[in-house]
């Protein structure tokens, strides 16, 4: 069955995708020929489905260290898979396309909790992720082959699981000529510097710290849940940035850490924003958007500059995902980088909205033809590995017999 996908000139692949923002899932049908960074993309189709905010509110309950239950996760972890499931189908029908001619689904699932630093417990040390929206489930009702839980086989061999996106980026972004940086900037922000000329074993990719989500979690507790993201970057337009609260929020432990490294969403979660606002009980909610989002880009830019521009020099910075769209966040980093043009993932083949599924559909079709999908420079893994976990389809194994 997968020799059969594999062989094939060309394989349909959907990719889905919820990030640490849980706003939704991120769906798109992809028709990928060859492999790697020769890798060819035809998106055929793309969409977002969003959580109501009853399911958003359920998977934020359940994120971080000690949220959630047992009984809790294990239901969600099912729900999880028919909304995932639902997505794939939805895809199929507005790419036109029939779930019988699609060979591979790639599932990132919903990052419950993730943790890359080795905890020490009784005779090893360990470190963890968990993503949900059981692939079997998704399987079952589309037909379809799912590879899912590509975090683990990085972590497994020594690696932090993220960021999972540099292949993409080298993939989409490698030039003979012109040195890019790819940056994200999604709950966590994290880049990928792409020298010219650079083999994929010379990229340097890492998280930077906070994208959206302490904005997103301000915006949450100042609307009382009414909101969820500042859109368009209106409210902290509004205001003004303050420096005692900019000074607190820069004294974070993972800014001082050196690459590689990845950080989980509780990093820069409520609990934080919660402690570091206890000083500042009359900042209004506009000037805390302000400071969040002048954060974000001065970890970003810092971060940049000490660990891209030292021995490179880069032309231009490619942005995507939910901070590509605030106009804060882009006006703030064309000044902070005057040098570099500041472009977005639009003005290249992959546009922004659908990049991350099609990453997920990318990872599978490495792990189908049995390639490697992390990048060790950027993880800190040992070696390159295979990534994800494969579940047979209905249709392929019925088909198969």
């Amino acid at each position: 069955m997968l020799n059969t996908i594999a062989a094939k000139d060309e394989r349909l692949v959907i990719g889905l995708m919820s990030g640490t923002s849980a706003d939704g899932i991120d769906a798109a049908l992809v028709g990928i020929q060859g492999q790697g960074a020769d890798s060819s993309f035809s998106l055929m189709a793309s969409d977002t489905l969003r959580f109501s905010p009853g399911v958003r509110g359920r998977i934020l309950q359940c994120q971080g260290a000690r949220a959630g239950d047992a009984g809790e996760i294990t239901l969600l972890n099912a729900y999880l898979g028919e909304l995932f499931a639902h997505a794939a189908l939805h895809i199929c029908k507005k790419g036109g396309v029939n779930p019988l001619s699609v060979d591979l689904i790639g599932s990132h699932g919903q990052t419950l909790y993730h943790m890359p630093a080795s905890v020490p417990m009784p005779g090893f040390s360990v470190r963890g992720t968990l993503q949900i929206g059981d692939p079997a489930i998704i399987a079952e009702r589309t037909g379809i082959t799912v590879v899912s839980d590509f975090r683990s086989r990085d972590m497994a061999a020594g690696g932090q699981g993220a960021p999972l996106v540099a292949y993409l980026d080298y993939a989409l972004y490698h030039h003979h000529a012109r040195s890019r940086i790819a940056l994200n900037i999604g709950g966590i922000a994290n880049v990928t510097a792409i020298p010219a000329e650079a083999s994929l074993s010379q990229v340097t990719a890492f998280d930077t710290g906070p994208g959206n989500a302490l904005m997103d979690a301000a915006v949450n507790h100042f609307t009382q849940g009414a909101q969820g993201v500042d859109r368009d970057g209106t409210m902290a337009a509004s205001g003004s940035v303050n420096p005692a609260l900019l000074a607190r929020l820069l004294e974070h432990p993972f800014l001082k850490k050196a690459p590689p490294k990845s950080a989980e969403k509780g990093d820069f979660g409520p609990a934080f924003l919660k402690a570091a606002l206890q000083d500042f009980p009359s900042l209004q909610p506009a000037d805390v958007l302000a400071t969040l989002a002048a954060f974000t880009v001065q970890t970003i830019t810092t971060a940049i500059l000490e660990h891209c521009l030292q021995e490179v020099r880069y032309e231009e910075i490619i942005v995507s995902g939910g901070g590509a769209e605030n106009p804060v966040l882009m006006a703030g980093l064309r000044k902070a980088l005057p040098k570099l043009a500041v472009t977005t993932a639009d003005d290249y083949s992959i546009p922004n909205k659908a990049k991350e599924a099609v990453l997920m559909a990318f990872l599978a079709n490495e792990t189908v033809r049995g390639r490697p999908g992390n990048v060790p420079s950027a993880t800190g893994a040992l070696r390159p590995v295979v990534l994800g976990s494969i579940t047979p389809g209905t249709l392929a194994w019925d088909h198969e017999l």
